[in-house]
C-alpha cells in the first residue's frame, strides 16, 4: 500500500473559516469584535463579507459562539481539537516508553456514518498519529502516557465515532509489522522540520524591523506552518520517527511565538483583545481536514 504524505506538511488553501478560528483560538478570555476579525482577514486577501458568512455558519455549527455584546468566541465544537493543538509546547510529557504493543482502532460502521461524521473519526484518527494498515483497521505505537485508556478518551473527545473500537494490539507477525512501521514518512517529517526551523530562524531576524502589517501577516504563516508540523505530529519513537526534530522545532517555535505575540499585540489592543498566544496560521486542523 503506497504510504500517503503525512498531515501537516502541506497545507490546505487559507480560508474564512480557517482563519476565524485561527485568530479565536487566541484569545486568552474573553470574545473578539468582528471588526477586528474583518480588519485582520484583509491582510490575507479575505473579504469581509466571507468573514461575516463563516461567523454565521461557525456559529451554527457550535465552532464560534456569539455573546450578547456581539462579540465572537470559540464554540464547544472547537475546543478539544484547538487545546490538542494548544498542546504543542507539552509534546514530551504525552510520551512513555515503547514496548512493542500497538494501539488499533476498527471502524465498523464507516459505510452508514454521514461524511462529516466521517470526516470528524478521520482528523481525531489523524491527530493522534493512526494510519490505516487495512481498510477500516488504523494503528499507532502504544507509547502515549495515558495508554489505552487515555487513548479512547482523547479519540472520543476529538470526534472518533461511537462504534468504533479501539483495543491493544500485539504480537504482529513479522510481514504486518514491517509494513506498519512503514506507514509513517519519518524522514519527510525531519526534513519538513528542519526547514521550518530554518525559515523561522529567519524570519526571526526579519519580524523586528517590518511594519506591522507584514509583521503580522508573516508571522501568522510561518508560525502557523510550525505548529501544523507539531500538531499533526504523531509522536512515535524511534528508529519510526523523528523525536530529535520534533524538539529542536519545539523549542524554536517557543521562542518565535513571543515574536509573533509581539507583531499582533498593537493590533489586538486596539481592538480591546486580551491575547494568549501568537495568532498562527492552523489551517484545516479544527475542521474535519477540510477547509
Amino acid at each position: 500500500m503506497p504510504r500517503k504524505p503525512d498531515a501537516g506538511i502541506e497545507p490546505r488553501p487559507l480560508t474564512a473559516k480557517s482563519f476565524v478560528l485561527d485568530l479565536l483560538s487566541t484569545l486568552r478570555r474573553g470574545a473578539m469584535p468582528v471588526q477586528a476579525l474583518v480588519e485582520s482577514a484583509a491582510l490575507f486577501g479575505i473579504a469581509s463579507g466571507s468573514v461575516r458568512v463563516a461567523l454565521s455558519r461557525g456559529c451554527a455549527a457550535g465552532l464560534v459562539e456569539r455573546d450578547e455584546r456581539g462579540l465572537y468566541r470559540l464554540g464547544a465544537a472547537s475546543r478539544a481539537v484547538q487545546e490538542r493543538v494548544a498542546g504543542w509546547r507539552r509534546l514530551e510529557s504525552r510520551l512513555r516508553p515503547w514496548s512493542g504493543a500497538w494501539l488499533a482502532v476498527l471502524s465498523t460502521r464507516r459505510g452508514n456514518a454521514s461524511r462529516a461524521a466521517q470526516r470528524r473519526s478521520e482528523r481525531a484518527l489523524r491527530l493522534l498519529g493512526f494510519r490505516e494498515l487495512e481498510r477500516g483497521l488504523a494503528l499507532r505505537p502504544d507509547n502515549l502516557a495515558g495508554g489505552l485508556t487515555g487513548a479512547r478518551e482523547d479519540l472520543a473527545a476529538l470526534g472518533l465515532a461511537a462504534g468504533a473500537l479501539v483495543f491493544e494490539l500485539r504480537d504482529l507477525d513479522p510481514v504486518s509489522a514491517a509494513r506498519a512501521r512503514g506507514l509513517w514518512d519519518g524522514d519527510g517529517r525531519a526534513a519538513a522540520y528542519r526547514r521550518h526551523r530554518r525559515a523561522l530562524a529567519a524570519s526571526a531576524r526579519r519580524l523586528p524591523a517590518l511594519p506591522e502589517r507584514l509583521a503580522m501577516v508573516e508571522s501568522f504563516r510561518l508560525g502557523g506552518g510550525a505548529l501544523r508540523l507539531l500538531a499533526h505530529d504523531p509522536l512515535l519513537p524511534e528508529p519510526i520517527g523523528a523525536p530529535a526534530e520534533r524538539s529542536a522545532l519545539a523549542e524554536t517555535m517557543r521562542r518565535y511565538d513571543a515574536l509573533g505575540r509581539a507583531s499582533w499585540a498593537s493590533f489586538l489592543a486596539r481592538h480591546g483583545v486580551l491575547q494568549g498566544a501568537a495568532p498562527a496560521d492552523t489551517r484545516g486542523i479544527a475542521q474535519g481536514g477540510r477547509s
